[in-house]
């Protein structure tokens, strides 16, 4: 390999193991390679197995310098291949299983003569035994919190909720009794928000809750991380970023990423071929969208396992509806006949819905996504709520036709086309999320080597 070649900086990327962590990771470890680094991106040999099924035996054979590691995930093999995994089963075994692999990883990829040697590495949040690695190798590393910037917050609030007892609940009468209606109005940067509005970790009854524990241990560790990076953008999440900077001085925003990876691909990125769906994409939804009338369609993009939908509903709405088992979904809501996007309120998805100026109509089940719904409906303006715990047919009728068709409808769209006009400002090359991008790389990733 070229003496050049040698002397570039090297990233290890970690992604925690699921598809809402490793497409923000991906398409960080795309920009970073445009701006000169050597990527190893590290997927879990179980994942790795479900891309070679999804993408063909090819799919991660990258480029001379992106290249893909695995490491084992430290769970027993399941007997289906196509399972999403148990999100506390890999967040207890990773946290106890993977620093040795991953740190026998790092001195393989130093004694490998066709790659530079390890400079940095990028670690999501949630792997954070990746800092003890860095430290035994002497490392900067940061932490990549694929989350918003106010889920960040509460996650870095999870030991005082606990010393508070409001979490966890006494018992499941709690979850009934109004208790979740209490209003947390100690938490930095962040304003009418109720217990049931923070992240289901907060919502269990068991007192032995291994999330919670392990939320703490992960928040620990951000504190020695070299830096902080979130999929944001200063002018949505302005209060809680204020505060957060005072808690983790190098806390760098970097949303959205779709956005920021357009303003760093040129006509010789070789990206085309680098993608990491651990499902097969059916891109028929595409011309299918490409047949319908100008924001007319409500896309139902549900992430998890597979639906089983009777046949002759599938022939009796196949004219007004389609139905596939994975699409490309931010191609999908960039198309000009997407009018509403019903969502459980993931982060990638709600970012992707700023991006595309589409409104959401929201219906919550765990995790991040009741706060996600909160701050989409009742903070920024471009969302409706739905009874996620009640969802009954007249009243997904009465709201979808109130998107698409009624006043709140085009208030929603007005205010979502004011955010997707922020979020181009933030990625533009005098923006604020480019402009954070550039100072993370130079004042983190590169010091060592200037050093």
């Amino acid at each position: 390999m070229p003496n050049r070649e040698m002397k570039k900086p090297h990233a290890v990327m970690v992604p925690f193991p699921s598809q809402g962590h490793i497409n923000p990771f991906l398409k960080l470890a795309k920009i970073l390679h445009t701006k000169g680094f050597h990527i190893t991106f590290v997927n879990t040999e179980f994942n790795h197995m479900r891309l070679l099924k999804s993408r063909g035996s090819n799919a991660l054979n990258g480029i001379p310098s992106f290249k893909f590691e695995t490491i084992p995930d430290g769970l027993p093999p399941p007997s289906n291949m196509d399972a999403t995994q148990s999100t506390p089963a890999l967040c207890d075994s990773t946290s106890k299983h993977c620093l040795i692999p991953f740190s026998n990883l790092i001195s393989k990829l130093n004694a490998a003569s066709d790659s530079p040697p390890v400079s940095c590495i990028i670690s999501d949040g949630a792997m954070a035994f990746t800092v003890k690695a860095s430290q035994q190798f002497g490392l900067p590393i940061v932490l990549f919190w694929t989350h918003s910037a106010c889920a960040f917050m509460t996650y870095t609030q999870c030991k005082n909720l606990m010393q508070r007892g409001l979490t966890p609940l006494k018992d499941a009468k709690y979850l009934r009794n109004g208790h979740l209606e209490t209003i947390i109005d100690w938490i930095p940067g962040m304003k009418n928000i109720a217990l049931r509005d923070l992240p289901g970790i907060y919502h269990t009854t068991d007192p032995n809750d291994k999330l919670l524990d392990f939320v703490v241990e992960q928040m620990e560790a951000a504190s020695r991380a070299s830096a902080i990076l979130l999929p944001t953008f200063d002018a949505l999440e302005t209060d809680v970023l204020i505060a957060l900077s005072t808690m983790f001085p190098k806390l760098y925003t970097i949303g959205p990423m779709e956005l920021l990876l357009d303003h760093h691909q040129t006509s010789e990125s070789k990206f085309e071929s680098i993608n990491c769906n651990l499902w097969k994409e059916e891109s028929e939804c595409l011309k299918w969208l490409d047949s319908q009338e100008h924001n007319s369609v409500l896309p139902d993009l549900v992430e998890g396992e597979a639906s089983i939908v009777p046949q002759d509903f599938v022939s009796e709405t196949k004219e007004r509806g389609l139905m596939v088992s994975w699409c490309p979904q931010e191609q999908v809501l960039k198309h000009h006949a997407v009018a509403g996007f019903l969502t459980h309120c993931g982060w990638n998805s709600t970012l992707e819905s700023i991006t595309n100026g589409v409104p959401l109509l929201c219906c919550p089940f765990f995790n991040d996504q009741t706060l996600n719904c909160k701050y989409a409906c009742d903070e920024w303006g471009f969302g409706m709520k739905m009874n996620s715990d009640d969802v009954k047919g007249d009243q997904v009728e009465k709201l979808v036709k109130e998107l698409l068709e009624g006043q709140k409808g085009k208030q929603l769209k007005t205010t979502a086309m004011k955010w997707k006009k922020l979020a181009q400002e933030a990625a533009n090359t005098d923006g604020s999320s480019f402009l954070n991008l550039d100072k993370m790389v130079n004042e983190v990733l590169l010091a060592t080597n200037r050093n």
